[in-house]
């Protein structure tokens, strides 16, 4: 199996990040684009993989190929390798607002696509991912696609209808969830707790309460009440988020992105 990745920023760095270290396949049949020479050498020393600046080959290479450059220019992306495309070559593309009958169009032909969306965590291999198909995919391919876009954490196969909600409520929710993080932090620090030991208790207290949703099954609200105790200090800070507008804020915030979404 041979991949390319049509772009290598950070989403790129992540997924092969991922592909490796689940060994998948080996470095050398991996190919990453870069439209910097001086990138491809540092993309090829760091992780050992092919790199190439030409988009065209890297496409014409592979058996899959994950089209990871940014929303803007995808359009002028396929246009420019969609000739070197197969009928027999599967498309993973990460973009938001990209549907599959927007992306067939644009290779104006039959084409093997499968949409996703990942999100930063992918880095550390704690990512959720979202994925739809079109018809032309297997329940082969559809599986090998799984496979890699697991290989850096979780993914859910929804209906294509659903990706504008995915990408609101994991895609863009990280930076929702750093800046909570540093808010926390920020008033650890105002009561005298060193900045680097803010961040760390912080971040476990939200790692920590991501673990008890996803392993114990409970419902956020039953987990919530359990650490609220009758006249204790959380039920305070509680009434305090909630005459604040914490969840009508959360809320709002992800339907700004699914509707940024639907339109890019």
């Amino acid at each position: 199996m041979k991949i390319s990745f049509i772009g290598c920023g950070n989403m790129a760095k992540a997924m092969i990040g991922g592909i490796l270290k689940k060994q998948l396949c080996d470095a050398k049949n991996i190919m990453a684009t870069n439209s910097s020479e001086k990138n491809c050498v540092r993309n090829r020393q760091e992780m050992g993989i092919e790199t190439t600046t030409d988009n065209r080959a890297a496409a014409g290479w592979a058996d899959i190929v994950v089209l990871s450059v940014k929303p803007q220019i995808y359009e002028k992306t396929i246009a420019e390798i969609k000739d070197v495309i197969t009928k027999k070559q599967l498309v993973i593309t990460i973009a938001p607002g990209k549907t599959l009958a927007w992306l067939a169009d644009q290779f104006g032909k039959d084409v093997k696509l499968i949409r996703c969306m990942p999100n930063t965590p992918a880095l550390v291999g704690e990512g959720m991912t979202g994925a739809c198909h079109n018809e032309l995919v297997t329940s082969q391919e559809l599986e090998t696609a799984l496979q890699i876009l697991n290989s850096f954490g979780r993914t859910v196969v929804v209906s294509e209808h659903l990706m504008d909600a995915v990408g609101g409520v994991s895609g863009s929710s990280p930076a929702y969830i750093f800046m909570m993080i540093e808010a926390m932090a920020d008033a650890a620090v105002a009561e005298g707790m060193p900045r680097g030991q803010a961040y760390e208790f912080a971040a476990q207290a939200v790692l920590g309460s991501a673990k008890l949703v996803l392993e114990t099954g409970k419902h956020p609200g039953e987990l919530k009440d359990m650490v609220c105790s009758p006249g204790g200090t959380t039920i305070q800070g509680v009434g305090v988020l909630e005459e604040r507008g914490f969840r009508s804020a959360m809320m709002e915030a992800i339907r700004a992105c699914v509707e940024k979404g639907r339109n890019m």
